[in-house]
């Protein structure tokens, strides 16, 4: 086999891109600037899009001429958390153990950001008619909207892209479509009395309890609507709850409860389907519950809202990554990602990355070197067709 020193690079780029811990919860400016600095030395051109706060921010590099068209290669900088998971050895140090290079973010998805990097020195050197760019975002662990401001820069100071490839973990494979994601906190506000005369007041526990058997419910009524291609595992929309808390004591009816849920859904499914239904039952149990106790309240609060990606037969993104994937068919996978935000502002977008998304958030995080070395055939085979 021949060796490939853009191999050397990409894993030695993914072990500096790893050391920075860049959990959502923390600045990824430390990362940003490692990555500016190292392709600025390049000679590429750079822009970064910092957030509000300046604590964070995307980088937008282009290689090629500095027009419209082209393709857009996008990854995200931040991690998932490691608090509570057992790992091997430090989680932000790489480790090699034969074929496999752990730690947090090797497969989802720094794999894919320092593959990118590391054919920046031949993307510059070849002589592209159409522009490679590369874009790192923020916080899609969080809310997939750390590309946004980007985006919305596309066609006006940064060039506008003719479509995105995003690097999430598939296995090299092409996914054409994934579900939406929104996520949701509702509050019960209570009234609080002493649990031995429970008519004194509401508990927003026992309440709280009564809304989670509702999305439950809701949630078995949604399998139901299944995708008629049966391409989505599983192959209907979700409602989970995933955190509850509130109460002060045994003994206390309880005055405030929170608890935190989500939808995913198909993508042809409106994005608020659950929400409506679940706001029909909360108004009708306050009606029925709350006459006595003026004060007390359900509210549900949008946390996040991320669009799916739909299938698209014609879409030049993805006849484009199955040309350079070598591959006849498409996939669908069931998270969300911003591919979904690229098809709303316009851009044709599909999803074909390095690692299993079954390594992604998990202790001991890994990727395969097979697939870095598979995800830089792809990178070259696109600098030749931009090329042409």
């Amino acid at each position: 086999m021949t060796h490939d020193p853009a191999l050397d690079r990409a894993i030695a780029l993914l072990d500096r891109l790893v050391s920075f811990d860049t959990e959502s919860s923390r600045s990824n400016l430390g990362l940003i600037n490692f990555v500016e600095d190292y392709l600025l030395a390049l000679g590429a051109s750079v822009i970064r899009v910092p957030n509000a706060p300046g604590d964070k921010a995307a980088l937008f590099a282009t290689f090629g001429p500095a027009t419209d068209g082209g393709v857009v290669l996008s990854g995200h900088t931040d991690v998932v958390p490691v608090a509570g998971q057992k790992w091997t050895s430090p989680p932000f140090v790489l480790r090699r153990d034969g074929d496999r290079l752990y730690g947090r973010g090797t497969c989802d998805m720094k794999g894919f950001d320092a593959i990118c990097l590391a054919m920046a020195p031949e993307f510059m050197a070849a002589p592209l008619k159409k522009p490679i760019h590369i874009m790192l975002s923020y916080d899609e662990e969080t809310t997939c909207a750390g590309c946004l401001d980007a985006i919305r820069r596309f066609g006006h100071d940064l060039p506008r892209p003719a479509l995105a490839l995003i690097g999430e973990p598939t296995l090299m494979q092409v996914a054409d479509a994934h579900k939406s994601v929104a996520t949701y906190r509702t509050s019960v506000t209570g009234h609080e009395a002493h649990s031995s005369k429970p008519w004194l007041g509401v508990s927003a526990v026992h309440i709280a309890c009564e809304l989670v058997m509702a999305l439950e419910r809701i949630g078995r009524e949604l399998e139901s609507e299944r995708d008629p291609l049966g391409r989505f595992d599983p192959a209907y929309s979700t409602v989970h709850v995933g955190v509850i808390q509130g109460g002060t004591a045994r003994n206390i009816m309880a005055r405030q409860c929170d608890f935190y849920w989500e939808f995913r859904g198909l993508p042809q499914t409106p994005q608020n389907r659950a929400l409506e239904k679940f706001e029909a039952f909360c108004a009708a149990l306050a009606a029925e519950r709350f006459g006595n106790f003026p004060a007390a309240k359900i509210e549900t609060f949008v946390e996040t809202e991320a669009p799916g990606l739909c299938a698209d037969p014609d879409s030049a993104a993805a006849t484009l990554a199955m040309k350079l994937a070598q591959a006849n068919h498409t996939i669908a996978v069931p998270y969300a990602t911003e591919a979904g935000q690229f098809q709303a502002s316009g851009l044709p977008a599909v999803i074909c990355g390095p690692g299993s998304i079954d390594q992604a958030h998990q202790p001991d995080e890994f990727i395969d070197i097979g697939q870095l070395a598979e995800g830089l055939a792809f990178l070259r085979r696109l600098a030749g067709q931009m090329s042409n």
